[in-house]
């Protein structure tokens, strides 16, 4: 099992539509994916159609200790569970700041869920902050993906999403690293995208030996700007569900294909897409 948190604390950069796309993009190609919703907002949640209203249990229920992932998860597509959120889980921060091992909850539920129900994949869609809800993901991944808009600012911002991943590697987790970094709303005629690339990648392999972003992967796939993405969460769908010819289903598949590629060592066949139309 793969378990896969995708986190970027500046928000607007496509963390979680691309959380939700691949999340989707794996179980279309048969993967059993769970996607657990740990930003307040519900946003993952709702892209793919799950409202948490009323009664519906959330996260914040497995944070408080009242239910667990098994009870939470909700069947959203074929082969796709996912653990909604709402806005009870912005209380989590205050209500869990006394409590002994608040960080490694997560992980403990995760643990107790796959053993009753095997997962391919778990991807956690974090909230833009490095508070207790984002720290409980990093001690339950193996893996942190991070979505990054290819501007200046926003490559500033990655120094301490790395100090964040190295102190959680040191004092929590040792299996964690920083696998891989997603250009996103990529513009592929600006000179600006290709310069911030070629800036990562040069700093990438400055990096010290040991630091859990030494190895980290620039997806080769580029998730372009494409209007499709941004009207798809409003009716509650996938790239793929929404508008599987766009040149954002076309991207996304790509992005699957490479990660599959890691797992099986082999280029997999991506999504079947035809060429994009116009958004």
């Amino acid at each position: 099992m793969r378990s896969i948190c995708v986190m970027n604390q500046k928000g607007g950069v496509g963390k979680t539509t691309t959380s939700v796309n691949l999340a989707a993009g794996l179980a279309k190609q048969g993967r059993r994916v769970c996607l657990i919703d740990l930003d307040p907002q519900g946003h993952s949640s709702l892209h793919l159609g799950v409202d948490a209203f009323g009664q519906t249990p959330t996260i914040y229920d497995v944070l408080s200790g009242t239910k667990t992932l098994a009870e939470v998860k909700q069947l959203a597509a074929d082969h796709l569970w996912v653990v909604p959120s709402d806005l009870d889980l912005a209380a989590t921060e205050v209500e869990l700041v006394d409590t002994p091992g608040r960080e490694l909850i997560l992980r403990g539920a995760v643990e107790r869920l796959i053993q009753q129900h095997p997962f391919d994949y778990i991807v956690m869609d974090c909230p833009p902050s490095l508070g207790v809800l984002t720290i409980n993901a990093l001690t339950t991944a193996k893996e942190v993906f991070i979505p990054l808009q290819p501007h200046f600012l926003a490559l500033q911002g990655m120094s301490k999403l790395f100090e964040t991943t190295a102190l959680v590697k040191r004092r929590l987790n040792r299996d964690l690293k920083v696998s891989g970094i997603i250009l996103c709303l990529y513009e592929t005629a600006t000179r600006l995208a290709a310069d911030i690339t070629d800036d990562l990648i040069r700093f990438l392999e400055q990096s010290d030996p040991q630091a859990p972003w030494k190895n980290a992967k620039i997806f080769d796939s580029r998730i372009r700007r494409n209007i499709k993405l941004a009207e798809s969460p409003s009716f509650g769908q996938s790239i793929f569900d929404y508008a599987p010819k766009s040149s954002g289903a076309m991207d996304y598949a790509a992005l699957v294909s490479e990660i599959l590629a890691t797992e099986m060592g082999v280029m997999s066949q991506p999504i079947p897409v035809t060429t994009p139309v116009a958004a």
